[in-house]
């Protein structure tokens, strides 16, 4: 078993999983997280991006592979050690919000601070204050039926945030919003991310959320993409001198002659 090089935080190599069904979610992924990066995870719905937080976050066990944290094999913890783990350490965002119905908005974003026994009076400071970042402050005693979807996932946002973990999983996390407001809770995720020196894995298939990131790493069909640009095809030239391909009517005599073209390889 090999250790993780000491600059990443969260290491797996030969991620593999399955479906209940048989079919595969990840065919064998590696890659390494640095400590305060916000790494990108990209790709289209199905491409196996939520399965691979979840088995980064300790959520599932990979049926083969490992998942290191801070030099600490994840792939090998118990179910109850990966779940203290999560409480104490990781923050995670749902694309949907899921929140107790019973409890009102700045209970909610509590919530998790006081099942780590932080003291209810510093567990609400710490949830207002994310719900003023996030817009939401003046709803704090709201309970979620009161509240828009897309305010209830600035609640869960700010329920994330309020921790202060190590690293933060957000699985779409702007998905109910609407493109006004994505910008704006993006900016406070990734402001907050940086001054606090929180790690995020973000798992999105929207070139412009990616492109916040510090870094991306692509998926597909399970596996990791890695997009290849390959040179200009010159035309052919045939024995008399004359290219063997015609521009067409009306075209750019800059283009003559050379095609751009692109491939991907996925990694095993």
């Amino acid at each position: 078993m090999e250790a993780p090089p000491d600059n990443d935080v969260l290491w797996a190599r030969a991620l593999h999983f399955r479906h209940h069904d048989g079919s595969p979610a990840l065919q064998g992924v590696s890659l390494g997280v640095r400590e305060g990066e916000i790494l990108a995870v990209s790709g289209p719905h199905g491409s196996g991006k939520t399965t691979l937080l979840r088995c980064l976050s300790g959520l599932v066990r990979p049926q083969d592979g490992e998942v290191w944290f801070n030099s600490a094999p994840v792939h090998t913890m118990g179910p109850l050690k990966r779940e203290r783990l999560r409480r104490d350490r990781f923050g995670w965002i749902d694309p949907a919000p899921v929140l107790v119905p019973e409890l009102n908005a700045w209970e909610n974003a509590a919530l998790p601070l006081m099942l780590r026994g932080t003291g209810r009076r510093r567990a609400r400071t710490a949830a207002l204050e994310w719900l003023e970042r996030l817009d939401v402050g003046a709803k704090a005693r709201r309970r979620p039926h009161e509240l828009q979807q897309a305010e209830r996932q600035r609640v869960c946002i700010a329920r994330a945030l309020a921790v202060a973990p190590a690293v933060l999983f957000a699985d779409e996390p702007t998905a109910p919003l609407h493109r006004a407001d994505r910008a704006h809770v993006l900016r406070t995720l990734t402001t907050a991310a940086r001054s606090h020196g929180i790690t995020v894995l973000l798992a999105t298939h929207d070139a412009q959320t990616a492109a916040l990131a510090d870094r991306t790493v692509s998926l597909l069909d399970g596996r990791r993409v890695r997009t290849v640009h390959l040179p200009p095809v010159a035309e052919a030239t045939g024995a008399n001198g004359a290219t063997g391909a015609r521009e067409a009517p009306g075209a750019s005599g800059a283009s003559s002659g050379t095609e751009g073209r692109a491939a991907c390889s996925l990694s095993a």
